[in-house]
């Protein structure tokens, strides 16, 4: 956590944007005691005589990023796991194996992460392709995604998982012709072998080392809080740890969530904190739920008139929403097919309240809308936390999957609907460069080809998704996200033009009125 800069700095000499809507660019901005003390014309600089000056030299000055949805405390873990993305094949995953189970002698898994579709292999990886590399401890070898996984023999033996283990609500085991698990867990059936390998990991001293070198990094992109978008009790307890020690080096709100990632809400932690608990720099965030899969997202919709259903969708939302909302806290639901976003409306409806509270229903992804689904989340009052850089990933992926009556990645027709948007990586599982990853959703283009360009927004549009739009998703709009007098001075100085084909860099990021990041 940094200490708050006390004299007064003055920035002027290039643009200041702000991201207060109506109000006009000024010339000066001055920060005092971690604050941004007043904004306007060089007129301002009278009443703070010698102020010392930031020239920004024709750079551009924005508030500091917000990345609403970013597994943050999960991520930090990866350098210690094998690193399979660059793996092609079966034969890919045996030296990065090896190479982490020598790292990691005492850990009771091996595990391997983000591994990626390339050609059929991931549909031929199973247990015994895992059995024959010989370990002699249990094996996981988790998808990008982090909703599917495929565990060897051992592992399976560990987790009870046999011939005769159902299928659990909101997951899948797939299955051999004779009815034996083949390795592949899929949504909530890979969500309890997530937290079973991952527990060896958790010491809070070395996580806490790989947690700073990972915030460090996103300073680098000009990120100056995240919402940790599924927050178990060892990371919040994590958190507390290096926030009452004064270590944080920019802000986080929390997403309560049990350590099996993809299952319905902690009990025990709903007698913890609520929504809202904590200060600027640890705040506790809405209670995360998942409506459908993420690999397998819940689709009911037409092709050329044709009915095309897919996907896995999960029970008890309704149910475990009411107890969240009870308990009062806020709620944000993982939705990425069309069901899911259904399931989750309906769940939002049976919550609501009649007077003018304001709940903040939070959808993360809203990745397949109807336009009538679109209009019932803007009257719910409801916010999509997006993520331009699935572009790249899921557009490739569904380009050729077109409906009648949904849209992949409404970005543009969630905003003529009237929904607040909110811009997120959603990293590990996706890019976390705000710069970069908003050409995606300017452009709308893959990488191969441009896909559904209609749904394109502005570069700039963009920025303001990650300052002032995450800052109301998160509902901290009173304390960061903007330019304007009394809101917390997190700031990003950019060099270059914004330009979707040649993107700004970030040249300084400021936290708390502190210059924690310089090129």
């Amino acid at each position: 956590m940094t200490t708050a800069q006390h004299a007064p700095l003055a920035f002027t000499g290039g643009r200041i944007l702000t991201m207060d809507s109506g109000r006009l660019e000024p010339e000066a901005l001055v920060v005092a005691d971690g604050r941004v003390a007043a904004v306007g014309d060089v007129g301002i600089l009278d009443r703070w005589p010698g102020c010392e000056t930031v020239d920004l030299s024709g750079r551009l000055l924005a508030p500091g990023f917000i990345d609403a949805h970013n597994h943050l405390s999960l991520a930090a873990l990866q350098p210690r796991w094998a690193d399979l993305s660059a793996a092609t094949g079966v034969d890919g995953i045996d030296q990065p194996l090896r190479d982490q189970a020598a790292r990691e002698p005492d850990a009771e898994w091996i595990r391997g992460v983000g591994w990626e579709e390339a050609g059929d292999w991931p549909k031929t990886l199973n247990r015994y392709d895992l059995d024959a590399l010989g370990f002699d401890r249990p094996v996981i070898v988790s998808h990008f995604s982090l909703h599917m996984a495929v565990v060897c023999s051992r592992g399976l033996d560990m987790l009870g998982i046999g011939r005769h283990t159902p299928d659990p609500g909101g997951g899948l085991i797939e299955r051999d012709a004779a009815g034996e698990p083949t390795g592949l867990l899929i949504e909530r059936a890979w969500s309890q072998a997530h937290a079973a390998s991952a527990a060896a990991y958790l010491d809070p001293d070395r996580w806490e080392e790989h947690l700073l070198a990972r915030m460090r990094v996103l300073l680098s992109e000009g990120v100056t809080c995240i919402h940790d978008a599924a927050t178990p009790p060892a990371a919040e307890a994590l958190y507390r740890r290096v926030a009452a020690a004064g270590r944080l080096p920019f802000s986080v709100l929390t997403m309560p969530h049990p350590a099996a990632l993809l299952s319905g809400p902690d009990g025990h932690r709903l007698d913890g904190p609520p929504t809202g608990d904590g200060d600027e720099w640890l705040r506790v965030g809405p209670v995360k739920l998942f409506a459908d899969g993420g690999s397998h997202p819940a689709i009911d919709a037409h092709r050329d008139g044709e009915r095309f259903t897919a996907g896995i969708a999960f029970p008890d939302l309704a149910a475990d929403m009411v107890r969240i909302a009870a308990r009062g806290f806020r709620v944000a639901v993982h939705a990425m097919g069309n069901v899911g976003l259904e399931s989750t409306l309906d769940a939002f409806e049976g919550v609501a309240r009649r007077d003018d509270s304001d709940q903040r229903f939070r959808v993360e992804h809203a990745t397949l809308a109807s336009p009538v689904q679109l209009t019932r989340l803007a009257e719910l009052g409801g916010v999509a936390v997006v993520q331009p850089g699935f572009l790249p990933q899921l557009g490739t992926r569904v380009s050729s999957l077109g409906f009648d009556d949904a849209t992949w990645m409404p970005f543009a027709d969630l905003v003529r609907a009237g929904v607040p948007i909110a811009a997120s990586s959603d990293h590990p599982c996706g890019d976390w460069q705000p710069l970069a990853v908003s050409c995606h959703g300017a452009t709308r283009w893959t990488g191969r080809e441009l896909f559904g360009a209609d749904q394109a927004l502005a570069y700039e549009d963009w920025l303001r998704a990650w300052t002032a739009g995450s800052a109301y998703a998160g509902g901290q709009e009173h304390e960061r996200g903007r330019l304007i007098p009394g809101l917390r001075a997190d700031l990003v100085i950019l060099d270059g033009a914004l330009d979707h084909d040649h993107p700004p860099t970030v040249s300084e990021t400021w936290v708390a009125g502190r210059r924690c990041y310089a090129v």
